[in-house]
């Protein structure tokens, strides 16, 4: 017998709850997974319980607790996000601001000189991890793995903070893979223009234990919403021994590791200047370029650096926003695709909206290709969905099919500004942005609904991330070369004006 149960609105869940019984959402469109691809379903229905997915498809014939419907809408499988920023970004500092060497975003010697220390407190480093961790949730992403900048801290990243943030993704409902980011070196500005590297590898090796102790003891917290990913920090900055140690410890731990290569011209010059070669190519040479490798972002591989990339089965982690700002592309999505590399997303900077990043996608691999025919928009929402998936090695991430993790993002499509429609994807990748995102579940649990993420006043962290960012930047003097005042480093877009329109 068909279950009679009368539809409720989305507004009768409890924000930051896990629904108890089965729940039956339906919408005008759904994305639902047969056979090793996703499959759009008209008036499609995804049932839910207890964190999993029991149903997508037609008519369900079973009893459920409640029905909702979510209306001229996409129920799509939750976003996956594997270089998603957490922190306040300070790479929006860098879009009119050159050269990089000139604003802080390298250390010049003196400050290295006089000790770098620590530009945020703990509370505020551990605050900047759950605004962050909420804005992605905001932004239809249900898996993270969080990265944050180096630039202005004492030296690696600390334990305390990641504890913190295992309990942030805890309690307002985000799955992450996650563990302090170390180095065994660092960038140092000798002179205007000349950029060289400075090591200290026991400071490496002692972060590497930490980031190993904090996996032990935090992988499978809250539910299993918490998992170990082990961070080294960009190649350049990494020495031989410690990425062979990390590749152990990976093993030892069965976890993936993220490390940044491939990516810049002070990367790529840095790492010749050492090693003689491409970072790829270098860690092929120390055997540690294998499958357990998720790299972003790889604008600056050469031909040989993708087929070892395909040969190795690394995942390439595209992020494209962040790096067509600072002038650079992945060359070419589809090309890569074409070779059998694995591609998934990441947002890397702010906004953390991954529809817009899908967008850039698009057109800078069109444009990269000299053609509009080489790549689908159903390409860009693959590698945000499966491709992140294949990369963490999860089959029940990324699809919404029985079984699957009920990881659940609803994109509006009724949005004024994205009239009219057509087929959901390419509305979406085309039009969409992070804030037409109507609600997000995570392992069957409301964590956001039109805007609103529990456990946090958005309203409120806005302005303390705001307070807390200018603090930061009025600290940039310090560890600028010749330290100039922060009215130098970061002019104002046009001369501010005065009462009467003089210049101020």
């Amino acid at each position: 017998m068909t279950d009679k149960t009368q539809f409720t609105a989305l507004e009768s869940l409890k924000l930051g709850a896990r629904p108890e019984g089965r729940t039956l959402l339906t919408a005008q469109w759904v994305l639902g997974h047969i056979d090793g691809q996703h499959r759009l379903y008209k008036n499609g229905e995804v049932v839910i319980e207890d964190g999993t997915v029991l149903f997508v498809g037609h008519d369900f014939a079973g009893e459920v607790s409640r029905r909702i419907d979510l209306g001229n809408a996409l129920i799509s499988p939750g976003l996956i996000d594997l270089d998603a920023l957490s922190d306040l970004d300070t790479t929006i500092l860098g879009i009119d601001h050159h050269p990089g060497w000139a604003k802080g975003r390298v250390w010049p010697k003196s400050y290295i000189d006089s000790g770098p220390y620590e530009m945020y407190s703990q509370d505020e480093l551990a605050f900047q991890k759950r605004f962050a961790f909420a804005q992605l949730l905001q932004n239809g992403i249900t898996t993270a793995a969080p990265i944050a900048s180096l630039f202005y801290r004492e030296w690696g990243e600390t334990v305390a903070e990641f504890d913190a943030a295992a309990d942030a993704a805890g309690d307002l409902g985000l799955r992450v893979y996650l563990s302090p980011a170390y180095r065994s070196g660092g960038m140092m500005l000798e002179k205007p223009g000349k950029i060289v590297p400075v090591f200290n590898e026991e400071r490496g090796f002692a972060g590497l234990k930490d980031a190993a102790d904090y996996i032990t003891r935090q992988n499978g917290r809250h539910g299993d919403l918490v998992r170990g990913m082990l961070a080294p920090d960009r190649v350049e900055t990494c020495t031989a021994d410690l990425l062979k140690r990390t590749q152990d410890v990976a093993r030892e731990l069965d976890c993936k590791i993220r490390l940044h290569m491939a990516q810049g011209q002070m990367e790529v010059e840095t790492v010749r200047s050492l090693h003689g070669t491409t970072a790829p190519v270098w860690l092929n040479s120390l055997g540690v370029l294998n499958d357990r490798i998720i790299a972003p972002h790889a604008t600056n591989a050469t031909d040989e650096d993708l087929t070892l990339y395909a040969q190795n089965n690394v995942s390439i982690i595209h992020c494209p926003l962040v790096s067509s700002r600072g002038g650079s592309t992945l060359k070419s999505f589809s090309s890569v695709k074409k070779r059998g590399i694995n591609i998934a997303m990441g947002t890397d900077t702010t906004p953390p909206d991954m529809l817009m990043n899908l967008l850039i996608g698009l057109i800078t691999c069109r444009i990269n290709d000299g053609t509009p025919e080489s790549i689908r928009c159903a390409d860009l929402f693959d590698a945000a969905t499966l491709g992140g998936a294949k990369a963490l090695g999860r089959d029940d991430l990324g699809r919404l099919q029985s079984g699957a993790k009920a990881d659940i993002a609803v994109f509006g499509l009724d949005d004024t500004f994205m009239a009219p429609s057509i087929d959901p994807i390419t509305t979406l990748v085309t039009g969409g942005s992070g804030k037409v995102t109507k609600a997000v579940f995570v392992d069957g649990r409301l964590s956001m609904r039109h805007g609103e993420v529990a456990g946090i006043d958005m309203q409120a962290a806005r302005a303390q991330a705001q307070a807390q960012y200018d603090g930061l930047i009025a600290k940039y003097p310090e560890r600028s070369y010749n330290n100039p005042p922060v009215s130098e480093i970061f002019p104002p877009s046009y001369p501010l004006a005065g009462k009467h329109g003089e210049e101020a």
